[in-house]
């Protein structure tokens, strides 16, 4: 799904004036988010699912194609936990 079909979607399923006013309010939520993850949060929505960054740790890997070795530096990484309300659904 594109931001588009998503924004789209959006519209028709919440109570918004224009499709802009849809977009706004999702951009706004994002940012949300984006902002709480980056601050070091988890963002949790009972049902639904957990937001959390963790720390990737440095490691060695190799490349497939040459089978040189390569570094890979650490770093924080999101990751999403589907709740268990969204899983019953998806698994339907």
């Amino acid at each position: 799904m594109t931001k588009k079909e998503f924004i789209d979607l959006y519209f028709e399923k919440g109570e918004f004036a224009t499709k802009i006013d849809a977009e706004k309010k999702a951009a706004a939520f994002l940012a949300v988010i984006e902002d709480g993850l980056v601050g070091g949060e988890d963002i949790t929505f009972l049902g639904f699912g957990k937001f959390e960054v963790a720390d990737r740790a440095a490691r060695t890997c190799r490349n497939p194609q040459t089978g040189e070795e390569m570094k890979v530096e650490a770093k924080k990484v999101v990751k999403f936990k589907a709740g268990k309300g969204l899983s019953e659904k998806v698994n339907q």
